[in-house]
């Protein structure tokens, strides 16, 4: 006999927002995007659960597949739309909260730690310091 009270579905839904599956965190860091051609320099602009968006000088089919690499983010997407330079990807397994909200945190802190270490690299051209020419 079949139960007539429904059980609830206890796994979790993404609900879409707009036309997104995820929210949309902006962002403007340097990546890397791994095809299977080559490993292409990118600028990672907004990222979600689902996917992201990253700025390429090269062409990349859509359909293919890629890693994307960033700061934690170490994430095999398929590319879903390439258009002017900008491609669309689509995670194969959604990013969890804690890596989203790690890298808006490394977002940040960027522009300091970048600044912070060419004012290190500037010192050390200036005075002659290197890591190899220091006596132990």
């Amino acid at each position: 006999m079949v139960d007539p009270t429904p059980k609830p579905d206890l796994t979790p839904v993404m609900k879409p927002i707009g036309r997104r599956a995820a929210p949309r965190l902006r962002l403007s860091l340097p990546a890397q995007l791994i095809a299977v051609e080559k490993a292409h320099a990118c600028i990672l602009l907004n990222l979600s659960r689902t996917g992201a968006q990253v700025a390429i000088l090269d062409a990349i089919r859509e359909g293919e597949g890629a890693i994307l690499c960033c700061g934690i983010i170490n994430q095999f997407a398929i590319i879903t739309r390439s258009e002017f330079g900008l491609n669309a990807l689509a995670f194969d397994e959604p990013l969890n909260d804690e890596i989203v909200l790690e890298t808006r945190r490394y977002h940040e802190n960027f522009e300091d730690r970048e600044r912070r270490a060419l004012v290190e690299t500037a010192r050390k051209w200036v005075t002659g310091d290197s890591e190899g020419d220091r006596p132990i």
